[in-house]
């Protein structure tokens, strides 16, 4: 029998990336996948018609783009090719108003009016030394960080609520845009950290753009998984891993997987009161997605939305914060927050000739079986009158669906966790990667730095398993 030195159970973008950083090191690495297709959160499917190409979860990618590790392989000898829309966001508003996050800075900042200026003192700064920002925020965060007074600044005001951080603003465009951005957090934008999200993902679209892959988002775990190959690294899918005795022998094990689903692998391999904690992890709110095949684009009123690759459909601050409020508090949104990607604006290959493609999807609570399909629709149509007329076919997803496709995203929680308290910086314990057990490590999005088609969680996973276990 071949002894490996390192398996990782799962294939999504973490795990390969924890692959491709072992093997790279000159380590003999397996993968082992459940599904019969790699790739996660960034598997691409026809789930509407033939022809039409669907992100399944991950679709728009500023993370990716912006990842240091990524960014250092040679992904596009493999096919993979990031391509940016003409407009990244696109934020309509009631009367055919739109407030726009073009790749330029400057752009953005003269269209937001007598906001320009409080936009360039918040952003500005970060566009500026993204190259030291982007490795320091898509670590671990409990380190010595290299750039002390960068942090520092970005901190002062990353720690206000989004909703706070929008309060300093005058337009009603200038609001929207910090509430949509802020609004991936997944959290009500009235509590701390959450500005931090609005201004990472803003910055990162004036420093790297926000791209999709072309062909889809399976480009980039198929670029992954054939890199591997090169360096001598073994992928085998359709296979289950349901205790530490279907692994392969190999001096560690990286999981790719939710905590409570390492817990029940590893079972007597744990503590038991390491158990407990994973099993505690706090998950966070679901997903309710649906996926459209279209005959055409969607005829958004502000001409803006109709270049933009992303959307954030919402309304107001307002209205987002609502709808936000609601879903933590357990409760439907009469009017919810809709993040929406239109990637066939910038990528043909997504549909056939003349056709086109969208994704949308809004925050529920967990486990949820409220039908949001026609919310969704109603959120669409209030800025884009009479787009339905354009559905062919669409494909709904609740969190029931994203559970059964992806056992790791637990009640429909598609980004490996709830960002609060601690848990946004220790998760999924003080331990981060590592565990009790020196051969078992954690390396999916509920590690740090989290949700995002980044590697980083399974890169730094990796690291920590060469400088302890394979040193």
């Amino acid at each position: 029998m071949t002894t490996y030195d390192a398996v990782v159970v799962g294939a999504g973008p973490n795990g390969l990336s924890a692959a491709v950083t072992l093997a790279e090191a000159g380590r003999h690495v397996l993968v082992l996948e459940a599904a019969d297709v790699i790739g996660g959160g960034t598997r691409t499917e026809e789930l509407t018609r033939p022809g039409f190409r669907h992100d399944v979860c991950s679709a728009v990618h500023p993370l990716g783009a912006a990842s240091p590790y990524l960014s250092t392989l040679p992904l596009g000898q493999y096919g993979l090719r990031w391509l940016h829309p003409e407009v990244p966001l696109a934020h309509p508003l009631d009367g055919g108003r739109a407030a726009v996050l073009h790749r330029s800075l400057d752009a953005t900042a003269a269209a937001l009016g007598v906001d320009e200026r409080a936009y360039r003192r918040a952003v500005g700064p970060l566009v500026e030394r993204w190259d030291d920002l982007a490795p320091a925020l898509l670590g671990p965060l409990l380190r010595v960080p290299k750039h002390p007074l960068l942090l520092a600044r970005f901190g002062m005001r990353a720690a206000l609520p989004a909703a706070a951080l929008a309060a300093t603003l005058a337009t009603d465009e200038a609001k929207a845009l910090v509430a949509g951005c802020a609004g991936h957090a997944i959290l009500p934008l009235h509590r701390p950290l959450t500005a931090s999200f609005g201004l990472l993902l803003a910055a990162s679209a004036h420093a790297v753009g926000w791209p999709v892959a072309g062909g889809g988002s399976q480009a980039l775990a198929d670029a992954l998984a054939a890199h591997l190959g090169t360096l001598g690294g073994e992928i085998r899918t359709g296979t289950a891993v349901r205790s530490l005795s279907d692994v392969p022998a190999s001096r560690v094990v990286l999981f790719d997987l939710a905590p409570s689903q390492v817990a029940a692998i590893a079972g007597d391999a744990l503590p038991p009161s390491f158990r407990a904690r994973l099993t505690r992890f706090r998950h966070g709110p679901g997903a309710w997605k649906v996926d459209y095949a279209l005959d055409g684009p969607v005829p958004w009123t502000n001409a803006d939305c109709r270049r933009a690759g992303t959307l954030h459909v919402g309304g107001t601050l307002a209205e987002i914060a609502a709808a936000e409020r609601a879903v933590a508090s357990g409760r439907t949104p009469e009017r919810p927050f809709v993040l929406v990607a239109q990637q066939s604006v910038v990528d043909p290959s997504r549909a056939p000739a003349g056709k086109h493609t969208l994704w949308a999807y809004c925050h529920v609570p967990r486990g949820s079986t409220v039908d949001m399909t026609a919310a969704i629709e109603d959120q669409i149509e209030r800025f884009a009158p009479g787009w339905r007329d354009f559905v062919l076919a669409r494909h709904v997803a609740g969190p029931a669906w994203f559970e059964q496709h992806n056992p790791a995203y637990v009640g429909g929680d598609i980004a490996g966790g709830a960002h609060t308290g601690l848990q946004l910086a220790l998760r999924p314990t003080r331990r981060t990667y590592r565990t009790p057990n020196e051969r078992l490590f954690l390396c999916s999005a509920s590690t740090p730095p989290g949700a995002g088609a980044h590697g980083m969680c399974g890169h730094h996973a990796a690291l920590t398993a060469l400088r302890t276990t394979l040193c």
